[in-house]
């Protein structure tokens, strides 16, 4: 997509969130949901309608783990780093999952499978946890996770 519609839809979105309070983040969230993720060009027009500086904006993109500054892959796989999941063997997870696929965090497979830490899925008491494609999966070791990429396909 050019650059120039890039920025014409973001600005159109927050004319959208006009005059709420707090709107940078809703507005992050709705450039990631058209685009799949928070394209450069948007970043500008962003800051320009919140009265704030790119860096600010950018602060907000880098900080926060949801946002993309890419396109994701076809699949996206988010394993949970919380507590609970750490303890269950998130880590041995996701060990795996990096092995399976080739890729660190926020990195897309060959087959197109983007990873992505999480830090809580709400599955405690079932961990440790994964989401694949938005399909939340509870007490997931290795073996059921390659099992979860071949459904997908991935």
């Amino acid at each position: 997509m050019p650059n120039t519609a890039i920025a014409a839809r973001s600005a159109e979105i927050c004319r959208e969130h006009a005059g709420r309070e707090g709107a940078l983040l809703p507005i992050l969230h709705a450039v990631q949901s058209e685009f799949g993720h928070v394209p450069a060009p948007a970043l500008p027009v962003l800051a320009k309608a919140l009265g704030v500086t790119v860096a600010e904006v950018q602060g907000v993109v880098s900080f926060y783990h949801d946002f993309r500054t890419a396109p994701p892959g076809r699949h996206v796989l988010k394993i949970c780093r919380a507590e609970a999941c750490q303890a269950m063997g998130g880590n041995a997870l996701a060990d795996a999952a990096k092995a399976h696929l080739g890729v660190d965090w926020h990195g897309t497979s060959e087959d197109g499978v983007t990873l992505e830490p999480v830090f809580c899925l709400g599955l405690c008491a079932a961990a440790p946890a994964a989401m694949l494609n938005g399909v939340l999966a509870a007490r997931v070791d290795p073996a059921r996770l390659a099992e979860m990429l071949a459904e997908a396909g991935a």
